[in-house]
């Protein structure tokens, strides 16, 4: 019995994914009854409605990926689960390969036992939750620490909308850089192979990402010259599946002694060697 997409599983997915539906549901009928309370426009609020329900259509790409992406080791079902309530693909994919490294295997481990699937939806489940709690008491803290960085002792409308400007900025610059920081970690020990069990890396990882990242240049690039603000949503999932595509393709047309090219390093007497 494949427990990873059980029936008991389904089950529980179908239980989430109602309650969210129906949470949704709720505060949108809220919303628009308050909404009709102060005055707003019906067909103001339905526009309001039309473009949420568009905008929401790049994400759910998105996590449409993730669940693909991790549905070879952990099924379709838990990812299912744990992207309908909150995650993305940097969160969920790091939380699962550390928790599987600590046990000795890695997401290449597509026969994950028991034990080991329900560490890995311990981790992802816990840690994601430590953002809603900690929040609350710790982000006007991390809000002042980031004013007496940039400074104060303006009083003008002008130096005032200035330094707002200034915190926007450096908000983004701290954020970009950890994601960045820990997709780099995340890349670079995979290309490298140090994982312990089975090859970790080879020529297709190494096309779908060299992929990944031509697409998502290209996009950017276009979406920037031509002004295309509608398209920087879809930026990410477009890269994502586009790189599937050539995985795919490649796949067809090279040989398998080069589509199925791979390496790893494993220690022996403490020495890290490459083998295929």
């Amino acid at each position: 019995m494949d427990f990873k997409n059980s029936g008991v599983l389904y089950a529980l997915a179908a239980m989430v994914v109602l309650f969210v539906i129906v949470q949704s549901f709720f505060f949108m009928y809220k919303a628009w009854k308050r909404g009709k309370e102060i005055g707003i426009p019906s067909a103001t609020m339905k526009q309001t409605v039309l473009s949420s329900a568009l905008f929401s259509i790049a994400p759910a790409i998105s996590i449409l990926a993730t669940v693909l992406a991790l549905a070879s080791a952990l099924g379709y079902v838990l990812p299912w689960i744990r992207l309908s309530v909150i995650g993305n693909l940097a969160y969920e994919t790091v939380a699962a390969e550390a928790a599987l490294e600590a046990l000795g295997t890695s997401m290449a481990n597509t026969n994950l036992s028991t034990m080991e699937f329900s560490t890995v939806a311990w981790a992802m489940t816990v840690g994601s939750c430590f953002p809603l709690i900690l929040l609350p008491f710790l982000c006007k803290r991390v809000h002042k620490m980031m004013n007496k960085v940039l400074g104060g002792g303006e009083s003008t409308d002008e130096k005032a909308g200035e330094k707002a400007n200034s915190k926007q900025k450096l908000g983004d610059i701290l954020g970009a850089a950890a994601f960045i920081g820990i997709m780099a970690a995340f890349i670079a020990r995979s290309v490298m192979g140090v994982q312990k069990d089975g090859p970790s890396a080879g020529f297709m990882m190494l096309a779908v990402l060299l992929s990944a990242m031509i697409f998502t240049v290209s996009l950017d690039l276009l979406c920037k010259k031509k002004h295309l603000t509608k398209l920087e949503p879809f930026v990410l999932p477009i890269a994502m599946f586009g790189a599937m595509g050539i995985a795919v393709l490649l796949t067809q047309v090279l040989s398998p002694e080069v589509s199925q090219f791979v390496w790893r390093s494993i220690a022996e007497n403490g020495q890290i060697v490459w083998s295929r």
